[in-house]
């Protein structure tokens, strides 16, 4: 039998002689006069003199997180909802039975005391128990020390224990927390209206990605998870619902990464009567309002860096590429070269005879297709080249229409379209761009994607006969953008990976776990989340 093994076999014979004392084992409820944070708040101040005066009557509950008992009386500490409260048990100031109780509970155990507030010789305050109630026990023993949370799968894992030993842990899902409603309600007051759109849905549509399948059966109906719920929202432009959000769960078949988890967040919003230069300014004030409310600055601290969101750069995709083009592959394109489809596989030949001799982690190569549409390979050496330096909050604009089958193409340029993409600290947390209107140009780019399908691309978009219906009723100039929710928290947080701010990330099972729910890390590649 391990430790473990025995200690719960030890609780659970104290949880039997608790039951003999008359204690119900699993109560329904306990009826408390204060949360312990707001008896902190009401009563901090009170000197040991005016508690002793007043013998403030309370009613407080919560889990042992300490406990020292010594004899004929000890001290223990409530914790609740990341508050802490001292408590004084005395023998001959409980009743017997209640006594024998304090003598049976166990680090983690749930108890009720009532009894009036003191403060102790060292000043704390404290209850001074007149009657203890059992709540619940804890049969497994809580990690004595989380040793800076060195078990990261375990964290994973196990987050209840995460939460419960690491107060960082905690912090980092209230500052989530408090990302979305600061978004939330900066959308309400430029007055958006919040919605909600399928999750199940008979096409997968509205980005460039592998989809998770199902079938209903009832209907015998195929369905995908969603990917995006871009073509629903731009729907609902279409019946009158000119400003729109969702904050919503995606699901995309693809690999895991430190910034990709199957299963992930995203604030999707369109706005009509915009364009794409009206979504980079407003996300830039949405972004550094945003960090100042979770965190209190503009300017915070991840991986080692500052990353100021009260300053946020902008950089044409092209400029990009020239800005960080590689050295050791020769002088950078010029603007002729960058602007010029039959110059794009030359470049990137270039580039990949640096790239096969350097660390992949420092020049990944790219890919050089027989046959590509203009701008598709430019992306890919944006993607190596430029993506992982753009450390400070930047917006890259105008992309390839290749790789946009949504946006509306440049009035000067028609093979490039008004796109944006936001980053920060090497990662991507913000698409948007100018919707394209015109149902026959849609109907046409969805006809091409269809092709690319058939030609093996799995992530193609499918055809969308009743979207570019809808958009035969008239939708007006609209923009629309995707913010990653999950990648802004890890900003704002200072965590390096996605499953830091995901309460539980998907991961492989181990044996012992199947069918609860969780699973081991996988850190292959995923391609950049696209909307």
């Amino acid at each position: 039998m391990t430790v473990e093994e025995t200690i719960r076999e030890q609780r659970r014979a104290k949880l039997a002689e608790i039951a003999g004392l008359g204690y119900a084992l699993y109560p329904h409820r306990y009826d408390y006069s204060h949360e312990l944070a707001a008896l902190a708040a009401a009563y901090g101040g009170r000197t040991a003199e005016e508690l002793e005066a007043e013998r403030t009557p309370v009613r407080v509950c919560g889990r042992l997180v300490a406990l020292r008992a010594h004899g004929k009386a000890g001290f223990a500490h409530l914790a609740q909802q990341g508050a802490r409260l001292q408590i004084y048990v005395r023998q001959d100031a409980v009743p017997a039975r209640d006594f024998a109780l304090w003598k049976l509970l166990d680090l983690g155990d749930f108890i009720g005391v009532a009894g009036y507030l003191f403060r102790t010789r060292t000043g704390e305050l404290t209850v001074h128990a007149e009657t203890l109630e059992f709540l619940a026990k804890d049969l497994r023993p809580l990690p004595e020390k989380w040793h800076g949370l060195q078990d990261v799968e375990r964290r994973y894992r196990q987050r209840y224990l995460d939460l419960l030993v690491n107060p960082g842990a905690r912090e980092v899902f209230l500052r989530r927390a408090r990302l979305i409603e600061a978004l939330r309600a900066a959308f309400l007051a430029r007055g958006y209206i919040e919605v909600e759109t399928p999750m199940m849905q008979t096409l997968a549509g509205g980005a460039a990605a592998r989809p998770f399948t199902t079938h209903h059966h009832a209907l015998d109906l195929p369905l995908y998870l969603r990917i995006a719920p871009e073509l629903f929202l731009k729907r609902l432009v279409v019946g009158g619902l000119e400003r729109v959000f969702e904050i919503n769960r995606n699901f995309r078949n693809e690999g895991i990464s430190t910034q990709h988890n199957p299963e992930f967040t995203m604030l999707e919003f369109y706005e009509a009567y915009s364009d794409y230069r009206v979504l980079m300014d407003w996300s830039e004030r949405l972004l550094a309002e945003a960090a100042e409310q979770v965190t209190g600055a503009r300017a915070v601290a991840y991986g080692g860096e500052t990353i100021d969101f009260g300053r946020c750069r902008r950089l044409g995709l092209r400029a990009a590429v020239r800005e960080f083009w590689p050295g050791e592959a020769g002088p950078a394109p010029s603007e002729e070269e960058l602007r010029d489809p039959r110059a794009e596989a030359r470049l990137a030949a270039r580039y990949n005879r640096v790239a096969r001799e350097a660390p992949e982690s420092r020049y990944p190569p790219v890919e050089i297709p027989p046959v590509a549409e203009p701008g598709v390979i430019l992306t890919a050496l944006f993607e190596a080249i430029a993506e992982p330096e753009l450390r400070q909050p930047t917006i890259i604009h105008d992309f390839p229409l290749a790789v946009s089958p949504l946006a509306k193409a440049k009035p000067d340029e028609p093979d490039w379209v008004e796109r944006f993409e936001i980053y920060a600290a090497g990662m991507e947390i913000a698409n948007g761009y100018s919707e394209l209107n015109d149902p026959e140009e849609q109907r046409r780019r969805f006809a091409l994607q269809l092709e690319r399908r058939e030609g093996g691309d799995a992530e193609a978009h499918a055809m969308d006969e009743d979207y570019v219906r809808a958009l035969e009723y008239g939708m007006p100039p609209t923009a629309g953008e995707g913010i990653g929710i999950d990648r802004l928290a890890m900003l704002l947080t200072d965590s390096a990976s996605i499953r830091d701010v995901i309460l539980f990330p998907l991961l492989r099972p181990r044996e012992a776990d199947v069918g609860a729910g969780n699973s081991e890390p996988d850190d292959r590649s995923a391609p950049a989340a696209s909307r």
